[in-house]
């Protein structure tokens, strides 16, 4: 068992803000903050010095915007990088999406409870995308209605097997693996299982690419 501290950076310009998420960080034995920046500039420099696990990622900032920081952050880092939660006040905000296709593991709402914001970076540092549950679908949508669509579906989705395509689906409206077994009556590892097969034949790094991917190229069935 890993007893080491999921490390954590705070990057927002509101100072009363930072003060709450650090004391909120240092409240538990698992996590660790290990410091915090007022702007994107200054987040990237952070992220550089300290390496946190996750960094907890405001959009709107001075000097550096939280997308920019982000897709930076993402590049420098690699696959196995720190991963960026993205913060929002909006539930339907245009920044929050584009900020997972710069390359954020997902976002969660500031005036969300505290324990699902924790639960929030222990998930993301597993390696697990989070979105705000409440506006994941509709802020996809509403982003695709006025984004250009690739013309072409890249042929990788014809190797997807039926099961694989439908799994594709379903994780794609932003279904959660305990609601995929469900669904397809089969255990959450086999779900696991065929959700990483799906990456591996899209090339894709995690399940908010998928996501992403997915929406582009007009992929997500309808309700």
């Amino acid at each position: 068992m890993n007893d080491t501290p999921v490390r954590v950076a705070l990057v927002d310009d509101q100072a009363l803000f930072r003060t709450g998420i650090r004391m909120l960080i240092d409240s538990q034995p698992d996590l660790q903050f290990v410091g915090e920046a007022g702007n994107g500039a200054e987040g990237v420099e952070l992220v550089r010095r300290h390496r946190p696990d996750v960094v907890l990622m405001d959009v709107r900032m001075p000097v550096m915007d939280g997308i920019s920081a982000t897709a930076k952050i993402v590049e420098d880092g690699g696959a196995d990088g720190t991963k960026v939660l993205v913060l929002t006040t909006f539930d339907f905000d245009e920044a929050a999406a584009k900020a997972i296709r710069a390359g954020a593991s997902g976002f969660v709402l500031k005036d969300a409870d505290p324990e699902f914001l924790l639960a929030a970076v222990r998930t993301v540092h597993a390696g697990t995308a989070v979105f705000a549950a409440s506006a994941t679908r509709e802020l996809l949508r509403r982003y695709d209605d006025s984004a250009e669509r690739a013309a072409n579906v890249p042929a990788a989705v014809d190797d997807l097997t039926p099961r694989e395509r439908e799994i594709f689906d379903l994780a794609a409206r932003g279904f959660s693996n305990s609601e995929i077994a469900k669904h397809e009556f089969v255990s959450e590892a086999t779900v696991k299982t065929h959700v990483s097969r799906v990456l591996t034949k899209l090339g894709l790094r995690d399940r908010v690419r998928l996501v992403v991917f997915a929406h582009e190229h007009g992929l997500v069935t309808k309700d």
